[in-house]
Parts: structure tokens; sequence; C-alpha cells
């Protein structure tokens, strides 16, 4: 009798560990499963990363990557690395702002013919600028707020099991940049029509979005080196046009804005052109409001 109750507990116990075994593996494999559902989102720079953060929300069916660190700026003069093309090599979309601002796109598109690619100025109407696209849409806040809608539908057609989420995380943020539209509007009611020069070819939007007339353009960067018949030339648009702002970037435009308060009586804001920054998702409306809340002082709001 006892070897019979022996066998029956032992026959239990294999039981019972051969289920914890096939659970664990299980387990093991759903985990495997669910990892492998998840689609890799590459955004090209800083400003698409933070729209893409917003739109994403908290899918953890993304993962949502960077390509370019984000205090590189602009990629006029961007180069891919051979771990950028491994990022790209596994990404299932690729988030970019289009016009172009990134002039790898060529050799993007040929190396790999199925990433899906998201333009986020798509349908946007670009300014114009010597023949040339300028392509800085996200400093126009409408223009923005289109760009993040482009990218709701994109990962909507390349993740359509999250579509409702990414619509609706896309309708919240855009709900907050009309807050943003709004206090634009009231600056406009006094900023139109003033003549303004700048210092960023980005900041045209700006001027745009304000009605602002731009007398002349003066694109300053880092390897940009001002001759002393440019500075003649800003200083006669600010005497001919009675130009009373002119709007730049701090980090590069400075110097040159130093120069022209010493030399007219001309006043420069600089504002923040968006192209670099921490990730936090806030951090769009926060430097927009910011660039708002200059223009407000200035302007008599």
């Amino acid at each position: 009798m006892r070897k019979k109750y022996l066998f029956v507990l032992v026959m239990l116990l294999v039981i019972t560990f051969t289920g914890m075994g096939l659970t664990a593996l299980y387990v093991q494999r759903t985990g495997n499963q669910e990892q492998e559902e998840k689609i890799s989102v590459v955004t090209s720079f800083y400003p698409m990363y933070v729209a893409a953060l917003n739109v994403v929300g908290d899918v953890d069916a993304v993962q949502l990557t960077n390509l370019s660190e984000p205090q590189t700026g602009c990629l006029h003069d961007f180069q891919l690395t051979p771990e950028d093309m491994k990022l790209l090599s596994t990404a299932d979309v690729f988030v970019i702002n289009g016009g172009g601002i990134e002039s790898f796109m060529e050799e993007v598109a040929s190396s790999y013919p199925s990433l899906q690619i998201v333009e986020a100025c798509e349908g946007i109407v670009l300014l114009q600028e010597e023949d040339e696209e300028n392509a800085h849409a996200w400093m126009s806040v409408a223009d923005y707020e289109e760009q993040v809608r482009n990218i709701a539908r994109g990962l909507s057609k390349a993740d359509p099991a999250h579509e409702e989420q990414y619509q609706s995380n896309a309708g919240d943020y855009c709900g907050r940049l009309e807050s943003l539209k709004e206090r634009q509007q009231a600056v406009c009611e006094t900023a139109r029509g003033q003549n303004v020069i700048l210092f960023h070819e980005a900041y045209a939007y700006v001027a745009e979005d304000y009605g602002l007339t731009v007398s002349c353009v003066l694109d300053l960067d880092e390897e940009r080196q001002v001759s002393a018949g440019e500075v003649s030339e800003v200083l006669t648009a600010i005497e001919r046009d009675h130009v009373n702002y002119i709007l730049a970037e701090k980090r590069y435009g400075q110097s040159m804005g130093d120069t022209m308060e010493r030399e007219s009586d001309v006043r420069v804001i600089y504002l923040d052109p968006l192209n670099r920054g921490d990730y936090d998702r806030d951090s769009y409306l926060d430097g927009m409001s910011e660039n708002i809340r200059l223009l407000e002082q200035c302007f008599g709001m």
C-alpha cells in the first residue's frame, strides 16, 4: 500500500513540475513574441522626436529612438555614421521633417527600401527663399500642429492596432498647441506689418505667424563669417525700412546682434529655434511659450 501511495506522490510531483516547466516556457515564448511585436520608430532630429514622443504617448508597443543627438540642431550638414545606418536597418518607421533638411534621405531610401518613411512636412506649403525651400516649418505653431497630425497618420498606418491611441494623443497635444496660437493671435494685433530683420532662416516662419515684414535675412551658423559689406547692408536695411527689431538665435547671432545694437537703435530679440534641447514631452511647448513671451514684451502686450 505504501508503495502505491509513494507512486501516486511521485506522479503528482512529476505532473506538477512538468506543468510548471510548460507554464514558464509559455510565459517566455509569450514575452518574446510581445517583444518581437514592438515596432521600432526612429526620428531624424530633435523637433521630430518631441512631436513623435507626444503622439506615441504611453503606447508600449513602440520603441522610439532619435537618430541624432539632442544637441545636434538642424541637419543641414549632418553625415550618417555606420551606427546610424545600423539603427535604421532595424527600424520599421523613420519620421523625418522633409523639405530637404535630411539631405541623406536618398542614401537611406536606396539602402532600406522597405523602411516606412513618415514625412512630417507632407502637405505643408513651405516658405521659399532664393529658389530654395525653407523647411523649418516647426517654428510655425500652425505648421507644427500639422506635422504632429501627419506623424499620427503615419504611425497609425504602420501600426493600425494602436491608431485610436495615436490619434487621441495627437488631438490632446494639438489642443495644447491651440493655446499657443491664441497667444500669437493677440500679439499679431500690434505686430502685424512691422519690419524685422532675421539672423536665422527658421525665423521666417515666426515672421509669417505674426504678420511681420522681413527686410532682410542673414542666416548665421557656427561656420558663418560675416563680412563688412554684410554689416553695412544690414545697417542700411535698418535705416531704410525703419526696423526696430532683429530676430536672432543667441548661440550664433549674439556677436552680430551686439554690433547692430551698438551701431543703431535696433533691439535684438533672441528666440529659441527649438532644434535642440532635452527629451521632455513639453519642451516644444515650453520653448515656444518663452518665445511668445519675449515677443509679447517687445510688441507691447
